[in-house]
């Protein structure tokens, strides 16, 4: 199939989102398919432009005018797909539902291409509720025209197992990985102390307050090392925005509760780390931590890229949603869902007494795939 897979913005070598496009593009390339992938940036002129594989299909000129005009005129999307007999549009929501998206995906209609759209989180309304006024306004104005922008696709994509999204029929897939991209870990000896890592860029969702918490209990019982009681470290490899440290009204702060127990060498920040850097962190940690409070954003249901990312890895790890590719493994914990801190005296039990093998915790997820998962979209459209 020729398929065209558009986004909105432009690809950073260093974004996890951009990352998981470019590992859903190879799959469906691995599949067979011939994909070309339409997005949005700036030239080396600083003009906005819309591109398809890095050939500009339309120049909007440069400065607000130029930014202004990207958003009303998409109707080269449409001209391109015609003209170069595209048979379907996979395109990634960026939550900005508007006229004129209803319009491209209407004409694409007309001319018989079918489309698809992934809401890569959902529901995301209460996601929004931390960002400045600017982004509220974009919510709302994708509320006003969401539901009619779904009826004009064929299916939502989802990661989560809803069967209707906006009044529209759902394609449910699992975040994939590409096995290709990610080290096995190695097991690390655990007996003087513990490393934990959690690699995101941190949301309320993502709920680190809880495991800082609960890991301030941990040295509050036990302020010296003794035998089942090791050292444990918190390592967080990703941006922290000031609300995170600070405290918002979503969440508790790190840094009040890290001075609250007096663990500030307890709870290591690194920042954007990658490649080599990323993977010097994971050397020495033995056990990684997924979101612990998705219920802060309504979600129930989520099948995150993290977790599958730290199961390719051969890590064990902790989440607190309800994820049906995991809930059963045996590497696997899981933290209620709620606004308690996290056990970590049990953390350190789990670790101590669990004998996992990388290897065999990587097989477990071999058949999340990106190929397959992406194969699965393909499959079902052709079947609408």
């Amino acid at each position: 199939m020729k398929i065209l897979f558009l986004t909105y913005h432009g690809f950073d070598p260093g974004s996890g989102i951009s990352k998981k496009m470019l590992a859903q593009i190879k799959g469906l390339r691995q599949g067979g398919h011939e994909v070309h992938v339409c997005s949005y940036d700036k030239d080396a002129q600083g003009h906005h432009c819309r591109f398809v594989d890095d050939k500009v299909i339309q120049d909007y000129g440069p400065g607000k005018w130029g930014s202004l005009k990207q958003r009303l005129q998409m109707g080269c999307i449409v001209d391109y797909c015609v003209r170069e007999g595209i048979e379907m549009v996979y395109a990634r929501s960026f939550m900005n539902a508007s006229p004129v998206l209803i319009r491209l995906f209407s004409a694409l209609r007309h001319h018989g291409i079918r489309s698809v759209t992934e809401i890569p989180t959902f529901p995301y309304d209460q996601e929004f509720e931390s960002l400045p006024l600017k982004h509220k306004l974009t919510l709302f104005i994708d509320k006003l025209f969401r539901n009619r922008l779904a009826a004009q696709t064929d299916a939502m994509v989802t990661f989560s197992d809803v069967k209707t999204i906006f009044g529209q029929r759902t394609i449910n897939i699992s975040n994939g990985v590409d096995l290709d991209t990610i080290p096995l870990h190695q097991r690390v000896d655990t007996s003087n102390e513990i490393h934990l890592i959690a690699v995101a860029e941190v949301h309320p969702w993502h709920g680190f307050d809880r495991l800082i918490h609960g890991l301030g209990e941990y040295y509050a019982h036990h302020p010296s090392p003794i035998p089942h009681h090791p050292p444990v470290f918190f390592h967080i490899v990703g941006d922290v925005w000031d609300s995170e440290m600070n405290g918002s009204r979503l969440a508790p702060g790190f840094a009040p509760i890290i001075k609250k127990y007096g663990i500030e060498d307890k709870v290591i920040f690194h920042g954007k780390l990658f490649g080599q850097a990323l993977d010097d962190v994971f050397i020495q940690c033995a056990f990684a931590v997924g979101s612990l409070a998705r219920h802060r954003s309504g979600i129930t249901y989520l099948k995150t890229l993290k977790n599958r990312e730290y199961a390719s890895r051969g890590i064990p790890f902790i989440y607190s949603e309800c994820d049906s590719d995991f809930d059963h493994q045996p590497y696997v914990m899981k933290a209620p869902a709620d606004e308690s801190p996290v056990d970590v005296q049990a953390i350190v039990d789990f670790i101590c007494s669990y004998d996992y093998d990388p290897a065999a915790i990587r097989q477990t997820v071999e058949h999340l795939s990106w190929k397959n998962q992406m194969q699965q979209v393909v499959e079902a459209v052709c079947k609408l």
